[in-house]
């Protein structure tokens, strides 16, 4: 199926994760998303060869460019950027992470494009937002969504030190909400027949992302109370916590509510005289006890593996999830009953016909009535330059003197 974004073209000139996460969903989404690449191509092609990784594949790299067409252009060249205007010019949405500085100087600010193509949803993701003093200061999610904007501070541990952070958890989070903005943009567009600037940055979705704690900080001054490894026998709440279970494997507890779950979990792990005792009935009395609590649950979450707890918590409604490795989810029946996996054709595959697919991480949205599908497997560098020019009614001469002028490859 075509996807609810069908018949709406993209232009993407984007790097690494952020802005390609962007047109990524909105490909998967229907929208006909054109990458264009400079001539030595995103720098997140070669990224495991760059640590030394002798394989061809880049499974991260194909999640965030699937489905694109690839174009090259040398932004350097009159006529290079020439092409990207025209191809922009006739766009819906342009897409780009790139700093402000650059796309200025190239032409391509929002304003230069809007001016031409008033009807454009011009999207911009930056790391540090596109006005202030560090518009153009790099930054990639380590930098701006996990170290300046608070987040790694929030999951130090007991030494203090921040936790290594996953690749591309702060870029998807924006690329995410940018699509977001964008759908919303072309919707305004179908109401006024204007198009508008759509910008985000890895910093400010950073802030959203532990918002919580963030606006403790507006509203209170200070910083709110931080979980570390050292702190976890004096957890406020031990019912929303992790524990190891006899087989190695850990669980968390659900427990928000603490009242709520209280005398479950008690019954669960055989401590009915907690359940009874009215020392323990307020949240206040039993975070003074939580060493003890937490202590006891330690010893008897260990005594049984876990699918022995996963029965008893059925049978006493315990709110509960495992912790899972990513080499567990993508075997986890409930991860492919929520669609999170896709099947998505090789390269070979749309090629030569022979429908051959591999599989990938879904989009993380669906809908009823216009069902998404991905529209092709992730573009070799520039595949599509010359079809595209075609499109837009090239002949063969001009796109060879094109070539000799050094804007193509």
């Amino acid at each position: 199926m075509p996807g609810p974004l069908d018949g709406f073209k993209v232009v993407e000139i984007g790097v690494w994760v952020a802005g390609p996460s962007c047109g990524a969903i909105l490909a998967d989404w229907g929208a006909d998303v054109l990458k264009l690449e400079p001539p030595n191509g995103d720098p997140f092609r070669w990224f495991y060869k760059a640590y030394g990784m002798p394989i061809d594949e880049n499974p991260s790299f194909e999640l965030d460019n699937r489905g694109k067409r690839s174009i090259v252009l040398d932004f350097e060249n009159a006529e290079g950027r020439a092409l990207a205007r025209q191809l922009v010019d006739g766009a819906d949405v342009f897409v780009s992470n790139l700093r402000p500085a650059a796309l200025e100087r190239w032409g391509l600010d929002p304003d230069t494009l809007l001016e031409a193509n008033p009807r454009l949803v011009y999207a911009s993701l930056t790391g540090y937002g596109g006005e202030g003093p560090d518009r153009d200061r790099p930054a990639y999610d380590i930098g701006a969504f996990w170290s300046r904007a608070g987040v790694g501070s929030l999951l130090a541990g007991g030494d203090g030190n921040p936790p290594f952070q996953r690749g591309g958890m702060g870029d998807h989070t924006t690329g995410l909400a940018t699509a977001g903005g964008i759908a919303a943009a072309l919707l305004a567009r179908e109401r006024t027949g204007k198009g508008q600037k759509v910008s985000t940055s890895l910093m400010r979705t950073g802030l959203y992302f532990i918002g919580w704690d963030i606006n403790v900080a507006l509203r209170w001054g200070g910083d709110a109370a931080q979980r570390t490894n050292a702190d976890r026998r004096k957890s406020i709440n031990p019912l929303i916590l992790y524990y190891r279970t006899q087989d190695d494997r850990m669980l968390w507890l659900l427990g928000l509510e603490p009242d709520r779950h209280w005398q479950k979990v008690c019954r669960a792990v055989g401590r009915d005289d907690w359940a009874e005792d009215a020392g323990l009935a307020q949240m206040a009395d039993r975070s003074q006890r939580s060493p003890e609590i937490v202590d006891y649950l330690d010893e008897v979450f260990a005594s049984r593996p876990l699918d022995e707890w996963a029965k008893v918590f059925e049978e006493h409604d315990v709110w509960w999830a495992p912790v899972q490795t990513p080499s567990e989810v993508v075997n986890d029946p409930v991860a492919e009953a929520s669609g999170g996996f896709v099947d998505v054709l090789t390269p070979d595959g749309a090629a030569m016909g022979t429908g051959e697919t591999v599989r990938m991480v879904s989009s993380p949205v669906d809908f009823s009535h216009t069902p998404w599908e991905p529209r092709g497997p992730v573009p070799a560098l520039g595949q599509h330059t010359e079809e595209v020019l075609l499109e837009l009614g090239y002949d063969w001469d001009r796109i060879i003197e094109l070539k000799e002028a050094g804007a193509i490859p």
